[in-house]
Parts: structure tokens; C-alpha cells; sequence
């Protein structure tokens, strides 16, 4: 049985039954038959599908946004905000996805020509958290049903109301039977399902271990696996930057979602002639950000998705500072039942230590001085991960040192790091590997089939 408990409050709001092993294997079937349908419709009814599924969550947002607020804490206006964005989605792979997949074709020297072809695999299970419920699972529907395959989804325990809304927005949509299903079930039933010759590919969204098991598992079946794993992005600031700017969107990146993104910006590698400057306006601006009612339009961050999760964050600010670190302010609870952790800053901690190679999933900034541009890249590559990055610069001579020297899947230039429909999104080291969105999205899980023709 599986609780949704709103972190807003510490109570439980419902319930959800887990999948008994016959009604896993019912689903599978589902699947296996509803892919042996779909994969021969032509891409106007796949794209048609796209545009429905996106209207149905634009006609109930709010309803969906709400659950999405219940179950996990973000507030209600990044909730909607969220599935407008879903919907965006969709609509993107209904208008540009048939591009991306017509065939590409040369003539060969010795003779006649060759095609490749993107033609579709079979049902693939993704493997989703909660922290954006719907967007993580939806960025990779849309591509899925695009590319003739089908999909079954392994949400994560706490935001079972919003798979069960997902289904609904699929079935109200007029989708096939089997088409999308979620599957309630805990992660000791994942390797059975990866097992079973009717799935196909797996992708996953999460943390780290759960990278490697569900990696193991994918491999020991010789099954095609996308994984997109934590991350401890940095956010490099050098003296040319807009420093108002930097500060704004420092903050922005530290603290939205109460810092549960795996691209927030979570280590601020600061250059030492404005370090004071940026401290000063970046403290100022972290103690403004207003932690509270995740339903009330004038809060800044909700809670934290859990009581659990509030104290895991809370415990790596105690090893920090018996490491050394200093916490300037922040990572206090709030009074009450819910899992709120107000915003904070942690200076001095040691690049060299634990910590500075942990995510630390909540609304707590490291920051580091950083003395020239070699040392600033080495501060942002002295870790395991390398999903995004942020770079704060008006020198090009810089901008495109960093573009090439960070190790990361991602770099933004004078901006905030943000997932968008058209730009592949992943990384690289123990971030993971493959990509989500974007035409590299879409074709991860295709058989890119040569066909050689006659002349």
C-alpha cells in the first residue's frame, strides 16, 4: 500500500493499492498488445493523439497542478506552471517530431543507395521521481507514443494521485487501451519487470544507486538504458558578470522546487574580486526567500517533499560543519507539522571533503572562492557528476573556455539552466548517460534500421 502524505501539513490524504504479480502480468499483455497495434499507425494519428493529450491537461491544470502540490509540497503556481509545460510538450513533438524522423538516405560507391531508417522497439519502462511528477514522466511519454512505442511507468511512491491523474488525462484523450499504464509498484519488483521479454528498454530519472541497480539490471538482459542521475551543478561567477543578474537567478536556482531539481544551481564557484560584492547581495537575497503555505501565491518555497527528506538534508549540514563549513543562516525547520527547511548558505566547506561532492537536495547553497578561471573550472570538475552548469561571464574568450573545459552535458551562458522541448537534456560521469527532449530524446529508443536499395 502506498500513502500520500502532504509535506505541507504531515497528513495522510489517501491511499493506493500495490500490484499484485497477476495484475502486473495483466498489464504487461496490455502492452505487448497494444504495441503490436500502435507501431502500424501512420505518424497523423500518432501526432493527433499528441494534440489531445495536451488539450486534456490544459482543461484541467489546476486540477492536476493541485494533486501535484498536495503530494510533493512545490507551490501551486510552479505546479501549474508544470503541466503547462507538459502540455507545450506535447504540442512540440506533435509539430516538429515527423521531421525528426524521416528517413536520411546516400548513394553508395558501389552502387545503389542506402536509407536509415527510426522505426519503433516496443514498450519501454521509465522509472520516474517526484520531484516535477508530471514533466519527468511526461518528457518522456510524449516521445515514446511518438515513435510507435508504448509505455509503462514506475512513478514514485509518494506521488501515486498524480500517475492515477496521468492515466486519466491519457484515457479521456482517447488513447488505446495499454498504450500508457502506470505500474504501483515498490522497487523490489523493477528487475523482474526489466526481465521480461515484452519490455524492451528501460529509462530512469533518480539517484545515483538507483542508477546503478536499475543499470545492472538493464545489463544483465542486454536492454538499452537512459539514465539521468543527481547532480551538483555549478554556478560560476566572474567579474565582467551582470552581478544583479547573477545574484537574481543564483537564488532562483537555488531555491526553486525548495532546491529538489537535480539542475539547481547548488555550488556558487564565485571569482575573489567580487566574492564580498556577491555574498553580500546573494545573503541578502537567500534570507528574503519566504518558505510557507505551498497554496499561497506570495510563498517563495513550499516544504521539502517529506519529513524524511527535510532531515537527510538537515544531517549533511551537521557533517558539514563537523567538517569544517560554516552555516552563515538557513536550514532551519519551521514550527508546525510540515517539512519546511528555510533557505541557507554554507560557506568554507572543504572542495577536497565529502560534502562538496554530495547533492544536496534542498535550498542550501555552498559557496566558493574562486581565485582565476583555472581555478574556478577545477572547483566545478572536482566532482563525480556532471549534469549542468551555469556560467556568469561577458568575456567570449571565457564563455567558450568554460563551454569546452566544464565536464558536464550542459553549460548556460548568462542564464539560469532550464529543460526546454527543443535541447537535449542529460550528462555525463555519474549523472548518467543518454539524453531526454529534443530529436535525441525521441530516437534513444528506436531501431535506427539501415535499408540498402537498387539503384
Amino acid at each position: 500500500m502506498f500513502k500520500s502524505v502532504n509535506p505541507a501539513t504531515g497528513k495522510q490524504i489517501a491511499t493506493h493499492p500495490e500490484l499484485t504479480k497477476s495484475e502486473i502480468e495483466t498489464k504487461l499483455g496490455k502492452a505487448a498488445s497494444a504495441y503490436k497495434a500502435w507501431r502500424q499507425t501512420g505518424i497523423d494519428e500518432r501526432t493527433k493523439l499528441l494534440i489531445k493529450i495536451a488539450d486534456q491537461y490544459e482543461a484541467n491544470k489546476e486540477r492536476l497542478a493541485r494533486m501535484a502540490t498536495e503530494e510533493m509540497g512545490k507551490t501551486l503556481k510552479t505546479s501549474i506552471a508544470e503541466v503547462e509545460k507538459c502540455a507545450a510538450l506535447f504540442r512540440h513533438y506533435a509539430k516538429a517530431g515527423p521531421a525528426m524522423l524521416e528517413p536520411e538516405r546516400w548513394e553508395l560507391a558501389s552502387g545503389g543507395t542506402a536509407e536509415a531508417r527510426w522505426l519503433p522497439q516496443g514498450p519501454v519502462l521509465a522509472i520516474m521521481p517526484w520531484n516535477y511528477p508530471y514533466w519527468q514522466a511526461v518528457r518522456f511519454l510524449a516521445p515514446t507514443i511518438l515513435a510507435g512505442n508504448v509505455a509503462l511507468l514506475k512513478h514514485a511512491s509518494i506521488v501515486q494521485g498524480v500517475a492515477g491523474l496521468m492515466e486519466d488525462m491519457m484515457r479521456d484523450a482517447g488513447a488505446p487501451e495499454g498504450l500508457f499504464q502506470n505500474l504501483a509498484i515498490k522497487s523490489d519488483a523493477v528487475a523482474d519487470i526489466i526481465a521480461d521479454d515484452r519490455v524492451t528498454a528501460v529509462t530512469l530519472t533518480g539517484s545515483e544507486g538507483a542508477g546503478q541497480a536499475v543499470a545492472k539490471q538493464a545489463g544483465e538482459q542486454l536492454k538499452k538504458v537512459v539514465l539521468e542521475l543527481g547532480g551538483s551543478d555549478p554556478f560560476i561567477v566572474m567579474p565582467s558578470a551582470d552581478l544583479d543578474k547573477a545574484v537574481k537567478h543564483a537564488v532562483k536556482g537555488r531555491t526553486q522546487n525548495t532546491g529538489q531539481s537535480c539542475i539547481c544551481a547548488k555550488r556558487m564557484i564565485v571569482h575573489t574580486d567580487i566574492y564580498d560584492d556577491f555574498m553580500d547581495r546573494f545573503g541578502e537575497a537567500m534570507k528574503a526567500v519566504k518558505a510557507g503555505d505551498p497554496m499561497d501565491d506570495a510563498t517563495d518555497m513550499g516544504p521539502l517533499s517529506s519529513l524524511d527528506q527535510r532531515d537527510t538534508v538537515i544531517d549533511q549540514l551537521e557533517q558539514a560543519k563537523k567538517n569544517g563549513a560554516r552555516l552563515l543562516f538557513g536550514g532551519e525547520r519551521l514550527a508546525g507539522d510540515g517539512a519546511y527547511l528555510t533557505a541557507g548558505i554554507l560557506t568554507d566547506v572543504d572542495p577536497e571533503g565529502p560534502v562538496a561532492s554530495e547533492e544536496i537536495f534542498g535550498p542550501i547553497a555552498m559557496v566558493f572562492r574562486a581565485k582565476d578561471i583555472d581555478d574556478a573550472i577545477h572547483l566545478a570538475n572536482n566532482i563525480p557528476f556532471g549534469l549542468g552548469s551555469s556560467v556568469w561571464t561577458r568575456d567570449k574568450a571565457e564563455q567558450e573556455r568554460f563551454i569546452r573545459d566544464i565536464e558536464a552535458g550542459m553549460t548556460a551562458v548568462n542564464q539560469m539552466l532550464a529543460s526546454a522541448p527543443e535541447a537535449p537534456f542529460g550528462g555525463i560521469k555519474r549523472s548518467g548517460h543518454g539524453r531526454e527532449l529534443a530529436r535525441f530524446g525521441l530516437r534513444e529508443f528506436m531501431n535506427l534500421k539501415t535499408v540498402m536499395l537498387p539503384e
